[in-house]
């Protein structure tokens, strides 16, 4: 199916729920299980000055409190924490 294109035709983000955690400001961290198989497969791995990220668009660099996010095909980039408080929001997990 193809998506309907006209000049100035709008879309809105469709509602995803992705993996975040956020770079921490000192060296003490509670890395998760999908960081830590990034770390292991050096994809991910942490500088003098934050983190840096192998994504499809090169090496990004993360700098403390920003958000690293893993997306819907696994793939992890940094966000910066305005774009982050403006693109998401906190999931309510039913019980």
């Amino acid at each position: 199916m193809s998506l309907p294109y006209h000049p100035d035709q709008k879309f809105r983000k469709k509602p995803v729920v992705i993996l975040a955690w956020r770079l921490p400001e000192g060296t003490s961290f509670e890395p998760t299980e999908w960081l830590d198989e990034a770390l292991r497969e050096g994809v991910f791995w942490f500088t003098g000055d934050g983190a840096r990220i192998k994504t499809l668009e090169g090496e990004l660099h993360a700098s403390p409190g920003d958000w690293i996010i893993k997306g819907v095909k696994g793939e992890i980039y940094p966000c910066k924490p305005d774009i982050f408080e403006a693109t998401y929001e906190p999931v309510q997990e039913r019980s």
